[in-house]
C-alpha cells in the first residue's frame, strides 16, 4: 500500500477539521406573534401571524427556514422561506428562498417566473448602532430583478428598552410604479421580548403600526 503524499495528509486533515467544526455548532428554534405582517412597507395578509423558526449555526454559517403563518387561515397571506448566511466580520452575505404557498398545486420545485419562489441575493453591514441592507432578486417570479435597501440606526438603549430609526427604499415590486422610491420609513421600540414599530409607507400614502412577542 502506498504511503499517504502530504498533500493528501493535508486535504484529509482539513476535510476532518471542517466536519468538527460544522458538529460542534447548534440549532436554535423560535417564533414571533404580530398583530400583523408589515414586510418593507407592505401589510402581508392583513391579518395576525404567527412566524416560526428553525436554524443551525456553525463558525461564520447559518442555514435556516423561517415562516409567516395567516391565522386566519387562506384568507391572509402565508410565507415559507429557507436562507443561508455567511458572517464575515461586520459584513454578512445571505441568499433567501422566498415561498409563497397557497395549498394549490404551488409548484414547490418550479423556480421559473410562473413559479411561487423569489431567491434574493442580499449583503448587510452592522457597526456600531448603524446596519446596512442591499438586496437584489436574482431568480424566480421577479422578473423585474427588484432591489431594496434599508439602512437603521439605534439612538436609545437604557435598561432593557431599546429605539432605532429606518428608512428604507426600493424599485419594482416594492412600489406601486415600479421607480425606486422610498417605500419604508418608521421607528422601532423594543422593551425585553416586545417589539412594536410604527411604520410610513410613502408610495403607498398609507401607515402601520405593529406589535410583536418572541416566545
Amino acid at each position: 500500500m502506498k504511503k499517504l503524499s502530504q498533500t493528501s495528509l493535508v486535504v484529509i486533515l482539513s476535510i476532518l477539521t471542517l466536519s468538527s467544526s460544522l458538529w460542534a455548532g447548534g440549532f436554535d428554534l423560535g417564533a414571533d406573534v404580530y398583530n400583523r405582517y408589515v414586510w418593507r412597507g407592505t401589510d402581508f395578509g392583513n391579518t395576525p401571524a404567527i412566524q416560526p423558526s428553525i436554524s443551525y449555526s456553525a463558525g461564520n454559517f447559518e442555514v435556516g427556514a423561517w415562516g409567516s403563518w395567516s391565522v386566519t387561515g387562506a384568507s391572509g397571506a402565508n410565507e415559507n422561506d429557507l436562507y443561508a448566511t455567511y458572517s464575515l466580520g461586520d459584513f454578512s452575505f445571505t441568499v433567501t428562498d422566498y415561498f409563497f404557498p397557497s395549498y394549490n398545486n404551488d409548484q414547490f420545485f418550479e423556480y421559473g417566473e410562473h413559479g411561487s419562489h423569489t431567491i434574493e441575493a442580499s449583503a448587510g453591514y452592522s457597526y456600531q448602532n448603524l446596519s446596512v441592507l442591499a438586496a437584489m432578486n436574482v431568480l424566480g417570479n421577479d422578473t423585474d430583478n427588484s432591489k431594496y435597501i434599508e439602512a437603521s440606526y439605534g439612538f436609545y438603549e437604557k435598561n432593557d428598552l431599546s429605539s432605532s430609526f429606518f428608512i428604507g427604499a426600493g424599485d419594482g415590486m416594492y412600489n406601486t410604479n415600479g421607480d425606486f422610491a422610498a417605500v419604508s420609513v418608521g421607528l422601532t421600540v423594543s422593551k425585553g421580548k416586545y417589539s412594536a414599530s410604527y411604520i410610513v409607507n410613502p408610495d403607498q400614502e398609507t401607515s402601520f403600526l405593529t406589535f410583536g412577542i418572541s416566545l
